[in-house]
C-alpha cells in the first residue's frame, strides 16, 4: 500500500516537471529545473536577485544548481525567499528541500562504525545482499515494541515503519536486528505482517546480528512512501538489560516501547541517547512502569543520528 501525504502533491499551476522536482528534490535538481522552466540565464537570475537587494554571484548559483555546493551561510539562506520569488515557485518550497535533503535527495547517513561496536560483519552481510548504508530509502516514522519474557530474556521486536524512497526503483527494505549476548541467530525468525514479504536472511553468530530482506510488491519512485510491519522472534539469549536502536539518518520520528512479563518486573528503567557507540549517555531520564500495563516507552519527534535506547535494572 502506498501512502501519500497532502504535502507531496504537486503545487497547482506549476509545469509538471517543476512540480515533480519540488515534490521529490533534491534541492539542486529542483533549482536547476526551475531555472530551466523559467528560461533564465544565470546572469539574468543574478540581476533579478540584485533588484531585490540580494547579491549572489553567477558562480555560486552555478554551484548550487549542480549540487557542488549548498546554501549554508546565513546570507545564502536569507537569499532563498527572493530566489523562490524570482523563480515563481511556492514560498518555502526550496527551503523545505534543504531541510529534508542533505545528500543527493537523501538524509545524511552516518557509517555503521559510529553506531555499532563491530560493524564489519554487518557491512559484509549488507554487501552480500547487494546493499549498503545508503539503500535508497529512509524511515519517516518508526515504532518498535520490545518484549521481555518471564526469564528476563529478550523475546523479540515488533516494528512498523513508514518509509520514503529518495531515489527511483527501490523495491525492498533491509531490517537489522541485534540479539543479546548468547543469542542463537540460527533460531531467530523474521515474520512479515504487513505490506512486505521476507526474502533472504543473513546472520552472524559472533555479533548476534540478523539482517532480513523485506520485499515490496512493486518499485517505489523517489518521494513515494510505504508502510510496512514485521517482527523478529528470539528468546534464545540470557538475561536482557537494555535495548538500543542505532540511526544512520536524522530527522524521523521514533517510538520505542519495552514490555515486561508481569511476573518479572525490573526495579527501574531509564531512557538514554548516545552520539556514537561507546560515547557518554545524554538525556538520561528515569521511566516509570505503567500501573496496569508493565511497559515503558520513549518518543522522539525528530531523532538525531546516533543511538537511542532504554535500559533496566533487575531487583
Amino acid at each position: 500500500m502506498n501512502i501519500h501525504s497532502g504535502a507531496e502533491r504537486p503545487p497547482s499551476g506549476l509545469p509538471p516537471e517543476l512540480a515533480a522536482a519540488l515534490r521529490t528534490g533534491p534541492f539542486h535538481e529542483a533549482l536547476r529545473t526551475a531555472i530551466a522552466v523559467r528560461g533564465l540565464a544565470l546572469s539574468r537570475l543574478r540581476h533579478r536577485l540584485g533588484q531585490r537587494g540580494v547579491r549572489i554571484g553567477v558562480t555560486t548559483l552555478s554551484y548550487w544548481q549542480q549540487g557542488l555546493r549548498r546554501p549554508a551561510r546565513a546570507e545564502s539562506l536569507r537569499a532563498l525567499p527572493a530566489l523562490e520569488e524570482v523563480l515563481e515557485v511556492p514560498p518555502g518550497s526550496l527551503v523545505a528541500l534543504l531541510q529534508t535533503d542533505r545528500s543527493g535527495g537523501a538524509p545524511a547517513a552516518r557509517p555503521y562504525r559510529a553506531l555499532m561496536e563491530s560493524p564489519e560483519p554487518l557491512n559484509e552481510m549488507l554487501a552480500d545482499l547487494g546493499s549498503s548504508a545508503e539503500a535508497g530509502v529512509h524511515t519517516v516514522c518508526q515504532i518498535d515494541r520490545i518484549t521481555v519474557g518471564a526469564r528476563r530474556e529478550l523475546l523479540g521486536r515488533q516494528s512498523q515503519h513508514l518509509l520514503r524512497a529518495h531515489r527511483d526503483g527501490v523495491d525492498r527494505y533491509l531490517a537489522i536486528y541485534v540479539g543479546d549476548p548468547g543469542c542463537e541467530v540460527e533460531r531467530v525468525r523474521v515474520r512479515e505482517t504487513e505490506n512486505c514479504r521476507a526474502g533472504y536472511v543473513r546472520s552472524d553468530g559472533g555479533t548476534g546480528i540478523v539482517v532480513a530482506e523485506l520485499l515490496f510488491d512493486g518499485r517505489l519512485r523517489a518521494g513515494e512512501t510505504r508502510l510496512i510491519s514485521y517482527r523478529f522472534e528470539d528468546g534464545t539469549a540470557g538475561e536482557s538489560r537494555e535495548y538500543i536502536r542505532g540511526f544512520s539518518y536524522s530527522g524521523g520520528q521514533y517510538v520505542l516501547q519495552v514490555g515486561f512479563d508481569p511476573a518479572e518486573l525490573p526495579a527501574r528503567c531509564h531512557r538514554f541517547a548516545r552520539r556514537a557507540v561507546g560515547g557518554p549517555d545524554t538525556g538520561r531520564t528515569e521511566l516509570l512502569l505503567s500501573g496496569r500495563y508493565p511497559t515503558v516507552h520513549l518518543a522522539e519527534q525528530q531523532v538525531e543520528s546516533g543511538q537511542l535506547g532504554i535500559d533496566w535494572e533487575w531487583a
